[in-house]
C-alpha cells in the first residue's frame, strides 16, 4: 500500500476523537499498560464497548512503575506530543498544572547548539515540562476514568488463535492460567514485547528485527529550584560530534515539587556525569552559565544512571501473513534513541493510525494491513530521524542509506541553519517535534534557506 508520507503526517496530525463513540466490536484487549498501551486503549474506548489493559504493574499505582527502567531519567513532551494528548484529553493541559507540570512556552525555552544560542521561534508550540511519574501518571488517571475502561493485573503468556484470527490473549494471574478474549488484541509490551515468539511458535511468520547500536549513557539528577516561576522552564545544550566527543549534550527541566531536573548523555565508553561530583563539574565548565546556576543548588538524592544499547524496529508491515484481529504499537514495533525525545509523540502518533484505521469499518476477518501501513509512515519518519543523527556518531559504523554523504551535508546545513534563521528553525522544530514529516526538509527552498542563512552568518 503506498501513501504520500507528507500528506499521511498531516492527517495524523489532525485527527481528533470522534464526537461521540461508534463501537464497531465487542471488546478490545491490550497488552501492556506503557504510554503507548494507554493512547490505544483511550482510542479504542470509541469503538469498542469494553477494553481490557492486561498490565504486570499496579497501574493505579501513581508513582514510579518498575516496568519503565528509564522511569528516573529526563524526559521532553515535545510539542506535538503535547498537542495529540490535549485532543485526546480535553483538560489536559489544566489537570497537568494542577499537578505541578511546568508551562513551557517558547520564551521559557533556551536551545544551544555547540555552545551558540539558537534562535527563538515565537509561534512556536507550548510545551509541558514534568517527570516521567507525572507525565505517565496524569495519562493514566485519564484512561482509567473512562467507563469502559479495565484493568486485569497479570502476566500476558501467549495469544489464542481461531484458525487465521485472534481471539484473546492467555494471562497467568496469580499462577492461575485464564484468557482475556477479544476482537481486537493490541501488543504494546514495549522494547521486550514477546509478540514475535508468540507468532513464530504458531507457525505464523516472524517480523524482521533490525537495530542500530548506539550505546548511549544517560545520568540524571535532581537539584532543589529556588525560583517558583523561573525564566526559562527548558534548557537544553547539544554537541555535534565535531565539538564534543565525550558529552554528547546536556538539559535541565523545571519540574513539580520545586525541583530542576537535570541530564548528561555520552556514548560508547563514556559515562558523564555518573557521579555527583563529576556531575557539578561538568555542569559548572563545560556548559552555558544556567547550568552552573543549576548545580550550584543543592543535589537532591543521587545521580540515577541508564544505559541504551540499541534503537531497534520490527517491521509487521511487509509480513506476507499474519493474524487478524493483531496489531502492535509503540517501543513493540519501533524504539529509537531516547535522548530526542520522541517516544511518547511516536506513541501518540500510532494512537492517531488507530483511530484513522478503526474509522475506516475495517473487516475484523482480515489482518490491518491498512493500520500497518499508516504506522509505517510514522515508524520511518521517526527511524530517519534517528538513525541519521546516529550515523554521525564516531562508534557507530552503518549500515549507510544510499546518497547518505550528500544528505548528511544537507542535514547539517539545517541543523546549523537553525542556529540563526527562525524560518529554519521553525520549519525544523516542526519536523523534530512531528508535527510535520522530515521530507518537508528536503524541499529546494528550504536548502537554499538554510545555506544562505548560514553564508550570512559567517
Amino acid at each position: 500500500m503506498s501513501l504520500a508520507p507528507a500528506r499521511v503526517f498531516a492527517a495524523l496530525n489532525a485527527v481528533r476523537p470522534p464526537d461521540q463513540a461508534s463501537p464497531v466490536m465487542g471488546k478490545a484487549v491490550v497488552i501492556g499498560g506503557s504510554v503507548a498501551g494507554l493512547l490505544a486503549a483511550r482510542v479504542l474506548s470509541d469503538h469498542a464497548d469494553s477494553v481490557v489493559i492486561i498490565e504486570r504493574d499496579d497501574l493505579h499505582d501513581t508513582g514510579h512503575r518498575p516496568g519503565v527502567p528509564q522511569g528516573t531519567q529526563l524526559h521532553a513532551l515535545l510539542p506535538g506530543g503535547f498537542l495529540q494528548l490535549e485532543r485526546l484529553f480535553p483538560g489536559f493541559r489544566e489537570e497537568a498544572l494542577a499537578q505541578g507540570a511546568i508551562e513551557a512556552p517558547p520564551a521559557a525555552r533556551r536551545n544551544y547548539l555547540d555552545g551558540r544560542l539558537k534562535v527563538v521561534v515565537p509561534d512556536d508550540a507550548d510545551s509541558l515540562a514534568g517527570s516521567r511519574p507525572l507525565l505517565e501518571g496524569l495519562i493514566r488517571q485519564q484512561v482509567l476514568r473512562l467507563p469502559n475502561v479495565k484493568t486485569v493485573r497479570a502476566r500476558a503468556t501467549g495469544l489464542v488463535l481461531d484458525g487465521a484470527v485472534t481471539t484473546g490473549v492467555r494471562c497467568d494471574v496469580g499462577g492461575a492460567s485464564g484468557v482475556e478474549s477479544g476482537d481486537l488484541v493490541v501488543d504494546a509490551m514495549g522494547r521486550s514485547s514477546r509478540l514475535s515468539e508468540w507468532l513464530e511458535q504458531a507457525g505464523w511468520e516472524r517480523p524482521v528485527t533490525r537495530r542500530m547500536t548506539v550505546h548511549l549513557n544517560y545520568a540524571t539528577a535532581l537539584f532543589r529550584r529556588r525560583e517558583a516561576n523561573p525564566e526559562f522552564t527548558v534548557v537544553l545544550a547539544l554537541n555535534s560530534p565535531k565539538v564534543s566527543s565525550d558529552v554528547a549534550g546536556a538539559a535541565f527541566f523545571a519540574i513539580e515539587d520545586g525541583r530542576w531536573m537535570a541530564m548528561m548523555a555520552g556514548y560508547g565508553d563514556n559515562r558523564p556525569g555518573h557521579t555527583a561530583e563529576d556531575f557539578v563539574l561538568r555542569l559548572r565548565e563545560q556548559f552555558p552559565p544556567e547550568f552552573g546556576e543549576v548545580a550550584g543548588s543543592e543535589m537532591l538524592g543521587d545521580v540515577q544512571t541508564y544505559r541504551h544499547a540499541d534503537s531497534r524496529r520490527r517491521d509487521f508491515h511487509p509480513l506476507a501473513r499474519f493474524p487478524a484481529g493483531l496489531v502492535s504499537v509503540g517501543d513493540a514495533v519501533a524504539s529509537f534513541n531516547p535522548v530526542y525525545g520522541q517516544g511518547i509523540t511516536a506513541a501518540a502518533l500510532h494512537a492517531a493510525c488507530l483511530s484513522t484505521y478503526l474509522r475506516s469499518n475495517p473487516d475484523p476477518g482480515v489482518p490491518a494491513r491498512r493500520f500497518f501501513a499508516l504506522q509505517k509512515v510514522v515508524v520511518d519518519a521517526a527511524w530517519s530521524l534517528s538513525t541519521s543523527a546516529d550515523l554521525a556518531l564516531p562508534h557507530v559504523h552503518g549500515p549507510y542509506p544510499r546518497g547518505y554523504r550528500f544528505s548528511s551535508w544537507v542535514s547539517g546545513q539545517i541543523i546549523d541553519a537553525t542556529v540563526t534563521d527562525v524560518g529554519i528553525a521553525r520549519r525544523f522544530n516542526d519536523v523534530v517535534s512531528m508535527r510535520e514529516h522530515p521530507g518537508t526538509l528536503a524541499r529546494p527552498g528550504v536548502i537554499l534557506g538554510a545555506l544562505r542563512a548560514n553564508l550570512r552568518a559567517r
